[in-house]
């Protein structure tokens, strides 16, 4: 399919931010798109609305050219309406003043710092409906939000709180390459009513949040650094560092106090690649756990009316997070296997063992044992690593969005369950004869591999327990509504259920 018109032009463009006056979009490209691109949505002549938009930066710029695009009549406000050159053609320049009696639709695309100049315009203003589009440096920068702000300033005027989470690269390259939805607030549901009305004529999804109390959240949003990863990295990268010194201590350093043994060239591939898929398995596990342990309140409590702790309430919202980073831990592991063949170590030892054979003529003799082991443990790794892949594939929101609820819960927790018992029988075939040998112990220390088992372990083993028939039963019946110890829990079991 040939690109059209807006995304040829905007591909030469730069990115930029929300609104940041202080840079500029240059005048050729705004020339080029103000000529060459389609509206998305065509408003007839007889019905063209006209809309004014407060301010001449990057945001109210871009914000313009899309709307005339659409069929909207712009009038931009400005200090200094003359001085201006970059404004998309056929938009008109005029002051403040004048420019807030061509419509009764204000998009206010300047700063909080500079509302105060509003106050002037308080009379003209009265009844009009007030857009605030703007954002803050960083959360909490003010007691109230923005909106709440001018809404202070300006009491007359209607006040809905947009466009804040559309960044003026979105308005420029288009809906399809930036995220399509407008977060939307005011107290006046016909003022809410038409500024929903010019976003979905913009080719974006409006989202009412409610009234203007939600101004401060919606302000919020774009200043967050991915809010639901903090936990998963923070936990991942101590699990990583525990896994790390633990296996120093247990291949590098216990070698060097007891045999001299300078085992330090370790640490660049062979440590890693054991933390890389004890941390996978680990955060797999921990995927799954909180679903069991839930599972285990609901059935103590013998409801679902309950609400979860917080802690387990946070901990089953970032199991997404959780599994993709096991899932990059995985890949490295992989990665890492793959050049093990080429490694020095690897070829001096394999050296060393032929040319031993060759001195002593002897050969080892072949185990049909280890040779069954061998296959079943890279059998189950790959099998493991491809399932694990699913996963990742299903949790991307464009492949999320076109399954059922069905499907998706399918792939997340019975194929979920197959990975991990997947990935914890390549991780037992790996040990052994050598899973609880005292042999294998160093200073009291077990094999790493076996601290990967303890959580996977664990909560396949609740999970069997929980699917016996006469567990499985009561825990359905509580998750379909019925309550233990309850006056309506004969209404549920007749099927008078909720969802």
């Amino acid at each position: 399919m040939e690109e059209n018109g807006v995304q040829k032009k905007m591909k030469e463009t730069i990115f930029i931010k929300m609104y940041e006056p202080s840079r500029e979009i240059s005048k050729k490209v705004m020339e080029k798109t103000s000529t060459d691109t389609l509206p998305l949505t065509m408003i007839p002549p007889e019905e063209q609305e006209t809309v004014c938009i407060f301010g001449t930066g990057d945001f109210g710029r871009s914000l313009g050219l899309k709307m005339i695009q659409c069929g909207y009549s712009i009038v931009f406000g400005s200090r200094n309406p003359r001085t201006f050159s970059l404004l998309p053609s056929g938009a008109e320049v005029l002051s403040y003043s004048e420019a807030a009696q061509k419509s009764d639709i204000i998009i206010i695309a300047i700063h909080r710092d500079h509302y105060d100049l509003l106050t002037a315009l308080t009379e003209v203003l009265r009844g009009k409906i007030l857009v605030d589009v703007s954002n803050n440096l960083k959360m909490h920068q003010y007691p109230e939000s923005n909106a709440e702000y001018l809404a202070q300033l300006v009491p007359g005027a209607h006040i809905v709180k947009a466009f804040n989470t559309i960044s003026a690269w979105a308005l420029q390259s288009g809906a399809l390459d930036a995220s399509r939805q407008a977060f939307i607030c005011g107290n006046d549901s016909k003022a809410k009513q038409r500024v929903m009305d010019i976003v979905r004529a913009l080719g974006l999804t409006p989202l009412d949040q409610g009234s203007l109390l939600a101004a401060n959240e919606i302000e919020n949003y774009p200043l967050q650094l991915f809010p639901m990863w903090k936990f998963p990295l923070y936990f991942s990268a101590i699990l990583c560092v525990f896994l790390f010194v633990y296996c120093v201590i247990r291949d590098i350093i216990y070698p060097y106090v007891n045999e001299k043994k300078d085992h330090t060239f370790r640490m660049a591939v062979s440590i890693p690649n054991r933390v890389f898929p004890i941390a996978a398995l680990t955060l797999l596990g921990v995927v799954y756990l909180p679903g069991v342990i839930a599972a285990i309140l609901q059935l103590y409590r013998g409801t679902k009316y309950r609400r979860f702790p917080g802690w387990l309430d946070h901990w089953m919202l970032c199991r997404k997070q959780l599994g993709l980073i096991a899932l990059g831990f995985a890949f490295l592991h992989a990665i890492y296997t793959l050049v093990i063949p080429i490694r020095y170590y690897v070829r001096w030892r394999l050296q060393n063992s032929t040319i031993t054979q060759a001195i002593s003529k002897k050969e080892n003799p072949f185990s049909t044992t280890n040779a069954w082991l061998s296959d079943l443990y890279l059998s189950f790794g790959i099998l493991g690593f491809f399932f694990f892949i699913l996963l990742g594939i299903t949790s991307l929101p464009s492949v999320s969005n076109v399954v059922n609820w069905r499907e998706f819960r399918f792939v997340q927790s019975k194929l979920g369950y197959l990975t991990l018992i997947l990935c914890t029988a390549h991780t037992l075939i790996y040990g052994g004869k050598r899973f609880l040998s005292p042999s294998s112990l160093r200073w009291y220390l077990p094999s790493a591999y076996i601290l990967a088992l303890i959580i996977p372990c664990t909560v396949l083993v609740i999970k069997f327990i929980l699917i016996l028939p006469c567990i499985d039963k009561t825990l359905t019946r509580i998750r379909q509504g019925w309550e233990r110890n309850s006056k309506g829990s004969k209404s549920a079991l007749n099927g008078q259920t909720d969802i």
